[in-house]
């Protein structure tokens, strides 16, 4: 029973980020109805900008460690405006297939630049939060699971009600629903669609800094796996549900430690693209999403 404990709490740790990381697709889908592959990169910068960050603040620190959050948080926020102001929105309204190959391109220009920057050998990752382990028997608990768990969940609670809540929420809503309708009643789409962007990259960034705080070795490439995972947890709970990015991101991740701890280890990549294949041919509109008819 505890060893099953054990690989749930881990499950939820790990499907706790890919959720941070999924929102961020899930968001700019439902706005601009495209996928942002370099959304897996920002995650990445975000880890780097703590990491330099966390060099410059004191070790083991609570306030130490959430200044880097949310350094990383607003660095990944401003990164991801920027991306949406010189790159996709030059192409809004052109064709899928150019914002596809632009997402492609701004990602393998981040993962590069990177390897540029920052070098190619991976780093440690600094302890920017205190470290401790609790012992229930055979159960063991670390606090960075426990305050990957803690800020992910309040991450996500802040989201829906700002997304639900607020003023920009409402037309966030209204621009995923009809943007020349949103348009015609005075929002404002350019700042909408730019704060879309904005809040989905610090959910990666702090996507970021909680994977390295269990993860801690980082390196610039390090965002192209949790990234698809992510996209796949996206699809999996609905592409453009924000709870079923949530849901997909921490069934995935379940699904995943198990696998890990399981005679079939050496799956566990794949166990997400076979998820993938699985929900595309049996619920296209995944767990949460709604099937909707489009007139061609």
């Amino acid at each position: 029973m505890s060893e099953f404990l054990q690989q749930l709490l881990n499950g939820l740790s790990l499907g706790a980020i890919y959720a941070l990381i999924a929102l961020g697709y899930t968001m700019v889908y439902g706005v601009l109805r495209f996928i942002n592959f370099a959304h897996s990169d920002v995650f990445m910068v975000g880890a780097f900008i703590g990491y330099y960050l966390g060099k410059l603040v004191p070790e083991n620190t609570v306030w130490g460690g959430l200044v880097v959050l949310l350094a990383a948080m607003l660095g990944c926020a401003l990164l991801g405006m920027i991306i949406e102001r010189l790159a996709y929105r030059p192409l809004r309204g052109a064709a899928t297939l150019n914002v596809l190959i632009t997402a492609i391109g701004v990602s393998l220009l981040l993962e590069y630049s990177g390897q540029v920057f920052f070098g190619a050998t991976p780093r440690t990752f600094p302890a920017v939060f205190p470290s401790a382990n609790y012992a229930f028997g055979s159960l063991v608990i670390s606090s960075n699971q426990i305050l990957v768990i803690v800020v992910a969940a309040l991450l996500m609670v802040a989201l829906q009600l700002i997304v639900y809540r607020t003023k920009i929420g409402t037309a966030m809503r209204a621009v995923s629903l009809n943007p020349k309708a949103a348009q015609l009643v005075g929002v404002n789409n350019d700042v909408v669609i730019s704060f879309t962007f904005g809040l989905g990259s610090a959910l990666a960034g702090a996507g970021g800094i909680l994977y390295a705080l269990n993860y801690p070795s980082i390196d610039p490439l390090m965002g192209v796996m949790p990234g698809l995972k992510a996209f796949v947890a996206a699809v999996l709970g609905g592409i453009g549900n924000i709870p079923g990015a949530a849901l997909g991101g921490l069934l995935l991740g379940t699904v995943e430690t198990f696998v890990n701890g399981s005679q079939w280890s050496t799956y566990k990549d794949a166990i997400a693209f076979a998820i993938l294949i699985i929900i595309l041919l049996f619920r296209p509109a995944g767990l949460l999403g709604k099937f909707t008819v489009e007139k061609v």
